[in-house]
């Protein structure tokens, strides 16, 4: 595709060099670049892609799109003339920006060829998405998914590492499901990958709120802030987009005030266009009014039962028959690491889930404290290092108020002491929570001793990591799955 088509839409300010070179691919990556590529020099926060624009040139980049005008001056002067000698260099207003658009027309706007799904929110995004790619492909439909835990092209998984990946990425994954003929894809938005434009360009047909609470605010500094960035997603929907929105969320109707799209609503406990009550429930599962027609789910939880009439709002403005997605609902599993239950010795039975704020703590313990009210409960959780401090004395706050006893622990410490973390969530207990909560640095040591310690019948929370299969210990990924560790324990117990 010549350089013309690709930088159409990305806000060029100046251009210097043939407008019609022949691009053979994009990246921001200057390890990636190849003959005849175009190198987008993006500012980030690890480092700046300015620097290594002389490299990008030396190793075949036909074109250049950058913003900072100085550097790219020191650049091509590094480079030289050998290099620079009919090569483009574009200069555009925002590199991001111009990263996303680039990438959309570099791939033929793929998201105009797909039906695409997009939910935000703090909680509940990838149990929605994922449960909304397994009730499509039940339905028979061909479809991608893009999620914290992976991407898929129909039943093709591959592997993820963002939230919201970045554009490049996303606009070949794209291009990918469309030329193997998926109909829809099911897409996660954080909010820090609309601030930095991940998802320019697409085009959205629905999108999903969730919920807002705290989280996230090492990155946005303020929770004002991080609402505009949620809210910026349903500003730009198109007019012939549905804006989905749970309006029983304080920020639900905020939302949805500006956006171009038909706004459609749901609710577990007022009026809306969609609706959802819990009639019955155990950890079995829950029986469901949707819409006055009642269906048994294998998911629980109050935050489930919004999930799911989540899933059924967008399933049906997508095209499903009511019936047939009721239907489809019923035989639905929860998402990995989404109260993932593995059942032991003794009655244990340990819960296995991603919350890692203090509201998603307190959904899946008040679920469980309701469920069952005669339980042990334990609840093993810790805080991810280099991330909002603020949040770790409301998540101790949490785990008192429905844990009979607390087991405080690692989660991804990075490059801070795990000991200074657990120092800044034992600051949320009052002297009564302080008491029943134990604190065990290593997380395969709390593990073990929460499960060998429980009585009879107990039921233990492992909250925090959820899907992940590592530990982050400074900057390293170290292999470590909760999974293998219970199941090591509990056998470890069917033997004495």
């Amino acid at each position: 595709m010549i350089l013309e088509k690709i930088i159409s839409d990305c806000g060029v300010a100046g251009l210097a060099g043939p407008s019609g070179v022949e691009i053979t691919s994009i990246c921001s990556d200057s390890r990636q670049v190849c003959q005849g590529s175009l190198f987008i020099a993006v500012k980030g926060f690890a480092g700046d892609g300015h620097r290594y624009i002389a490299q990008a040139l030396s190793k075949g980049a036909a074109a250049v799109i950058y913003e900072d005008e100085e550097q790219m001056r020191c650049q091509v002067e590094a480079a030289g003339p050998e290099l620079t000698e009919g090569r483009a260099f574009v200069r555009v207003k925002s590199s991001r920006l111009a990263v996303a658009m680039a990438a959309d027309a570099f791939y033929g706007h793929p998201s105009r060829e797909i039906v695409l799904v997009g939910i935000t929110g703090t909680n509940g995004k990838t149990t929605t998405v994922t449960l909304l790619y397994n009730l499509f492909r039940r339905l028979g439909y061909k479809c991608g998914l893009l999620s914290t835990i992976a991407n898929y092209i129909d039943g093709t998984m591959l592997e993820t590492a963002n939230t919201t990946a970045d554009p490049i990425t996303i606009n070949s994954l794209l291009r990918r499901m469309v030329d193997s003929g998926c109909e829809y894809c099911f897409m996660e938005v954080s909010s820090i990958g609309v601030e930095q434009d991940r998802v320019a360009g697409l085009r959205f047909n629905v999108g999903i709120f969730s919920n807002l609470t705290h989280d996230h605010l090492d990155y946005h500094k303020t929770f004002a802030e991080y609402l505009r960035c949620k809210k910026l997603f349903f500003d730009t929907l198109p007019a012939d987009a549905y804006a989905v929105t749970n309006i029983d969320d304080r920020n639900g109707r905020v939302m949805v005030q500006n956006t171009k799209a038909k706004v459609v609503t749901y609710s577990c406990r007022g009026i809306a266009d969609h609706t959802c009550r819990i009639v019955e429930e155990s950890f079995d599962g829950m029986q469901l009014r949707i819409d006055g027609k009642e269906v048994w789910t294998r998911l629980i939880g109050q935050h489930n039962a919004y999930n799911l009439l989540a899933i059924y709002t967008a399933a049906i403005l997508c095209g499903a028959e009511s019936g047939e997605a009721l239907v489809q609902l019923s035989l639905l599993e929860s998402a990995k690491g989404r109260l993932e239950t593995l059942r032991g010795p003794r009655d244990i039975s340990v819960i296995i889930d991603y919350a890692h704020t203090p509201d998603a703590l307190e959904n899946v313990l008040k679920t469980l404290r309701e469920i069952g009210p005669e339980k042990h409960i334990i609840c093993l959780f810790g805080c991810g290092g280099d991330r909002d401090r603020t949040k770790r004395p409301e998540m101790a706050a949490v785990a008192e108020k429905y844990s009979d006893r607390i087991f405080v622990t690692s989660d991804n410490s990075r490059t801070e002491r795990t000991e200074d973390i657990i120092e800044d969530i034992r600051k949320g207990f009052s002297p009564s929570g302080s008491a029943k909560a134990i604190s065990i640095a290593d997380r395969k040591e709390a593990i073990r001793a929460a499960i060998t310690l429980a009585p009879d019948g107990a039921v233990i929370l492992l909250a925090g990591k959820g899907h992940e299969t590592y530990q982050i210990i400074g900057t390293e990924h170290r292999h470590f799955d909760e999974r293998e560790i219970v199941n090591e324990v509990f056998n470890s117990m069917k033997t004495l």
